[in-house]
């Protein structure tokens, strides 16, 4: 027979769950206000969902959250020893779920206005030198697929190859490059088509040489691809015809790295090497900005710190005193 704590504990928890639903109405929220894209939503609803799950531990109702909970729950954080970047999000996603339940008055007081988000250290990010972008884009030469017995693996590195020159033609992001359908590639204007954060539409200009590769994979290899059945309409596929998964283009670019370099590359690697080279070479902050699809310069602001660092090596490299 139930005893009357027990049924205390199934309401208190029954009532915990009731914060969960709310989270729905709130990625819906953020979703049409803030045109979020899909990643950015799934971070916000799972930071969210942590947070609840934190409180249903602890038979709390989101009602009752004070600024104390919320240092409890960063206390709780910080034992995961999380970046800061890392916090900061998860704060980030709190306060905007916290203004959506004042907004909707199923709140009175907003817990988190107390709370300030940490400082995030900006690390500069890898970069490569020109010679090394080279030798990467240059080891997709097919030499070790010529044994291969099926003539489509025999081809598989030409769109490896446009991969590569395509990334480190454009510095799109990896989503960005997914997303890229066949029509998005007008060839006579030298632009490509791409839809970054938030879906919003941007056309990059792209390289002779990588247009090149681009029309060699679609000749040689996708129309090979697109005799199997139910043919993805995005540029780049898989061998069945499919289109490319986030994880495929990071072994791609990966292979090719420890090929070249002997060390592990990461796609936004090549986004980094776009952005800092062209600075090098003279191009306009906003040019790049624009390029890279920043909404605020400042994040672009962080190539020019790589660009001074580059600076400094070189005086130091060749100045005779340096």
């Amino acid at each position: 027979m139930p005893t009357t704590k027990n049924i205390r504990k199934t309401q208190n928890e029954s009532a915990a769950d009731s914060a969960f639903p709310l989270l729905r109405s709130f990625c819906q929220h953020i979703s049409l206000e803030k045109n979020l894209s899909q990643n950015t939503l799934e971070s916000y609803s799972n930071d969210v969902k942590e947070f609840l799950q934190f409180l249903k531990k602890k038979n709390i109702l989101f009602e009752q959250t004070s600024g104390t909970i919320i240092t409890e729950f960063l206390i709780h954080l910080s034992k995961k020893k999380l970046t800061s970047k890392s916090v900061a999000r998860k704060i980030s996603s709190l306060k905007a779920f916290f203004r959506f339940l004042l907004r909707e008055q199923r709140i009175t007081i907003d817990p988190t206005h107390v709370i300030e988000t940490p400082k995030i250290s900006r690390t500069l990010p890898e970069v490569l030198h020109q010679n090394e972008i080279i030798y990467i884009l240059e080891s997709a030469n097919g030499k070790e697929f010529a044994n291969k017995k099926n003539s489509v693996k025999q081809k598989i590195w030409i769109r490896d190859r446009a991969i590569l020159e395509t990334l480190y033609a454009t510095g799109m992001r990896v989503s960005e490059l997914l997303g890229v359908k066949k029509n998005d590639v007008y060839t006579k204007e030298k632009f490509v088509r791409v839809f970054g954060k938030g879906s919003k539409e941007r056309l990059i200009p792209i390289g002779r040489i990588a247009l090149q590769w681009i029309r060699r994979y679609e000749n040689e290899i996708r129309n090979i691809f697109t005799l199997k059945q139910n043919v993805s309409e995005h540029l780049f596929l898989s061998m069945r015809g499919k289109k490319l998964t986030r994880m495929m283009i990071w072994n791609i670019v990966e292979y090719y790295g420890r090929k070249a370099l002997e060390k592990k590359i990461h796609p936004h690697t090549f986004r980094h090497s776009f952005a800092t080279h062209l600075l090098e070479g003279g191009a306009d902050l906003r040019v790049v900005q624009e390029l890279l699809g920043h909404s605020d310069i400042s994040t672009t602001e962080i190539y020019t710190h790589i660009d001074r660092e580059f600076l400094k090596e070189v005086h130091t490299t060749f100045h005779p005193r340096g």
